[in-house]
């Protein structure tokens, strides 16, 4: 069974079908918006306490599924009060999940660099996630998730583990 990304068109594997469900791209590239607009707040406001916020944001979305994203939130209201046609394409939602996990992990780290007092550091780790994230929301193109369609050991993992997070 294939689908096709929202990205490139391009047929693409897709994860298995009990693991996880289909998902409107456009709101994970709005998720992706509102976090680089909330990290860009907090580097020019000097407040890294929205690293972690966002870390944990990430990572109840990456975990659990992407229906419980805090960013993503947001989304259908703002299609509902735009009245913004349904997606042409849905894609799967387990490789957002995976670039997620990654954003989780970086934010994470960067979290860790500020409490050792490497402020410097932990922002331009936590800037390197938002360019990604900038990317994503400003063209489409996830790194992460074109990491979970390459063939290695962790996009199995993280697809393994999702059966056993993904609350309904």
């Amino acid at each position: 069974m294939t689908a096709t990304t929202a990205t490139t068109g391009q047929p693409t594997p897709t994860p298995d079908p009990q693991a996880a469900r289909m998902i409107d791209p456009r709101g994970h590239r709005f998720g992706a918006a509102l976090s680089v607009v909330i990290l860009g707040a907090g580097l020019l406001l000097n407040a890294p306490i929205v690293v972690p916020f966002l870390a944990i944001a990430l990572g109840i979305s990456a975990f659990f599924g992407t229906r419980y994203s805090i960013l993503g939130r947001a989304w259908p209201i703002v299609r509902k009060t735009f009245r913004i046609a349904p997606p042409s394409e849905l894609e799967h939602e387990l490789p957002p999940r995976f670039a997620q996990v990654l954003g989780f992990i970086g934010l994470t780290f960067a979290t860790v660099l500020f409490l050792l007092g490497f402020a410097t550091v932990g922002w331009v780790v936590a800037a390197a996630v938002g360019a990604l994230q900038a990317v994503l929301a400003a063209t489409g193109y996830c790194l992460g998730c074109r990491l979970y369609f390459l063939k290695w050991w962790v996009p199995a993992q993280f697809q393994k583990l999702t059966r056993r997070t993904t609350l309904a």
